[in-house]
């Protein structure tokens, strides 16, 4: 059985915080409270600080100064954005001069200019290396790592061999330049890795259309090379077959 206990009344008497107290009427003025802070004085020696003005006069007069932002870069010079050089310009990549080379080793019957391939570059020969490579991989081989260090070792080894055929009289054939004709000469693997994913594998014909773009891409290049080097028409047959040595690889990547 429950026993129930008296609670007494709880009575909350209204009382008003000290600093919020009206005085009473006839009291004289409230003392002032302990937290509030001293205010400053009007006078110069009570404070040493300047008072700083916002007058709205002083503001417009500062305003008329020339401002720090004139524009866009260029406007005060006379120039704008529409003069700006192409970026492929800027990044040196004239995919006129581009085109005038893929042209010129395109024909397989015609002889490619060696004027236009003595301006070097490495644009167009990664094209078509990424060409090759995506060829490759729509027919099932990723070698996009392979065909780039294949063809820098081929380069070196071109370089190699034609600086010991020639000795001293290196003519203007250096590293760059012989990366550059190599990669360009390799339109014709490009074409060919292109034309293999129409023909069966493992056959009689892929080995034989393979031989003939080999054959294409060696002429361009052993002709390219000899006439860019001053010794070149010395030692052709010898640039020939190291040149149709490092086609002949390609030409296996693509068959098998």
């Amino acid at each position: 059985m429950a026993k129930e206990f008296p609670v007494p009344p709880v009575v909350f008497t209204p009382s008003t915080p000290t600093h919020r107290r009206h005085p009473p009427p006839g009291a004289g003025p409230s003392p002032r409270p302990a937290f509030a802070p001293p205010r400053p004085s009007t006078s110069s020696a009570a404070n040493p600080l300047p008072f700083m003005s916002f007058d709205v006069n002083a503001a417009a007069a500062s305003s008329s100064a020339p401002p720090l932002y004139a524009g866009p870069i260029g406007v005060g010079s006379g120039t704008s954005f529409e003069d700006e050089p192409p970026l492929l310009e800027e990044l040196g990549i004239n995919t006129r001069q581009i085109w005038r080379k893929t042209i010129s080793i395109l024909h397989p019957l015609r002889s490619a200019d060696p004027s236009l391939h003595a301006d070097a570059d490495l644009s167009g020969p990664f094209l078509f290396l990424l060409s090759f490579g995506l060829f490759q991989l729509l027919a099932g081989k990723f070698h996009f790592g392979i065909v780039l260090g294949w063809v820098t070792v081929a380069s070196l080894f071109l370089y190699f061999v034609f600086s010991m055929l020639s000795g001293r009289r290196r003519g203007d054939l250096d590293l760059y330049r012989c990366v550059s004709l190599v990669g360009y000469c390799m339109l014709p693997m490009v074409i060919f890795s292109a034309v293999s994913l129409f023909l069966p594998r493992g056959g009689g014909l892929m080995f034989g259309v393979g031989m003939c773009f080999v054959l294409w891409s060696t002429r361009v290049c052993t002709k390219l090379l000899a006439e860019l080097a001053s010794s070149g028409d010395e030692h052709r047959g010898l640039i020939a077959y190291a040149c149709w040595l490092v086609y002949m690889l390609f030409s296996l990547l693509v068959i098998f």
